[in-house]
């Protein structure tokens, strides 16, 4: 069985490129061209060199030991909200950044959610000193002030979505249309594993430092690279393909992705894409979807607004698909609950969407001896009006 993406783009029957005629011209630019520039060796150097000098990599693989003692299994937090800007998405936006240089483009746009790949997209385009605009949610722009401040004082221009849920979904739309309007000299960084072909398995390949690292720590910390189980919080999917990719062929490991199950599966107040979705087209590529009976998107819930999207990456339908992964979910009380769990044992607050892939920990049994690597994508700072309001701090 093949993971991986083929030579048409897809990850057995998802994938593809769905676009308007207007975006060809950059897609296919894309596509031609972004395998033989990550593949060459001064742009690699150049990617290795900011991971290690700037963000701060290899972010730590930190054994959890009273949380380890709780479940009965080896905990290893894999500590991506150690990195520069406080989460996964800037090892993404180094590599984009550095791509959109190699092609000639002057202009950066990004969609946000939790507003972390906003933030790591406006600090690349001020390291780099290119124009940068964001799209944001409405609502996500109240409830993610913080980084809303950060990416305005990195001098990106933030614009609001105000359609539909005013949320993540919305804001990828709103970002589609300026780079329609703009195919000449903008680059659109999308900050997940979806969209068009190329873009799922550029931004995987970004990702994959994230399961490199763990490979190589796992084998000093433990004596064996291969953990028994890998988890990861998914909404559009990059830190789980990133914890994923170097551990997707040995099937020994188990790919634990974990949605935002929101107020509840059946509550109508969800983000579970492959319980609640089908097969369809959302924002250039064939995946799974949350939608009505005639097609319809369904808008998502999460109290974690990086999770809040009603479709996931086409990599992860075809690893759902196939059974290659297990892909369960978490909701908005269970997750709020192992953040102040994971606080309380271990003094870190992670990010709420971090903190699903942390409660599904509560629903598995272990042996002694099991490895365990859990990806805490991001920190909490971000959230703390969110876990403030709830636990009444």
């Amino acid at each position: 069985m093949n993971y991986f993406v083929d030579e048409r783009g897809y990850y057995g029957d998802f994938g593809g490129a769905y676009i308007p005629e207007m975006l060809y011209p950059n897609v296919e630019e894309l596509r031609q061209k972004y395998q033989a520039i990550i593949d060459d060796e001064q742009f690699h150097q150049e990617f290795k060199a900011l991971l290690k000098d700037y963000v701060g990599r290899p972010s730590p693989l930190y054994l959890a030991k009273r949380l380890s003692d709780k479940y009965g299994a080896n905990i290893f937090l894999k500590r991506e909200d150690l990195n520069h800007t406080g989460a996964h998405k800037i090892n993404n936006t180094i590599g984009q950044i550095l791509l959109a240089e190699k092609l000639g483009k002057k202009r950066i746009i990004a969609e946000t959610g939790a507003g972390q790949h906003g933030v790591a997209t406006a600090t690349v385009c001020a390291l780099r000193g290119l124009e940068c605009v964001v799209y944001m949610g409405e609502v996500d722009i109240k409830r993610q002030a913080p980084n809303v401040a950060r990416m305005k004082m990195l001098g990106a221009k933030v614009v609001a979505a105000t359609s539909g849920s005013k949320t993540l979904k919305d804001a990828t739309n709103e970002a589609m249309r300026d780079w329609i309007s703009n195919p000449v000299d903008t680059h659109y960084i999308i900050g997940s594993v979806v969209g068009p072909h190329p873009y799922p398995d550029m931004v995987a390949q970004f990702q994959s430092i994230i399961s490199f690292e763990t490979k190589n720590q796992l084998l000093e910390q433990t004596g064996k690279s291969l953990p028994d189980y890998v988890l990861a919080c998914v909404g559009g999917g990059s830190n789980a393909m990133g914890m994923f990719y170097h551990f997707i062929d040995d099937e020994t490991v188990k790919l634990i992705a974990v949605e935002a199950a929101g107020k509840g599966i059946d509550s109508g107040f969800s983000a579970a894409t492959t319980t609640l979705g089908k097969e369809g087209v959302l924002h250039g590529s064939r995946s799974i979807l949350m939608q009505t009976a005639d097609g319809q998107v369904v808008e998502p819930h999460s109290v974690s607004a990086g999770l809040d999207y009603p479709g996931i990456g086409p990599q992860h339908a075809h690893l759902f698909k196939t059974g290659r992964g297990l892909y369960a979910s978490i909701t908005d009380e269970e997750a709020l609950q192992a953040g102040l769990l994971l606080t309380q044992y271990e003094g870190i607050i992670p990010a709420i969407e971090s903190a699903h892939a942390l409660a599904y920990l509560e629903k598995m049994q272990f042996k002694a001896g099991d490895n365990v690597v859990v990806c805490l994508s991001g920190r909490g700072d971000k959230d703390m009006e969110t876990y403030m309001k709830y636990f009444n701090l």
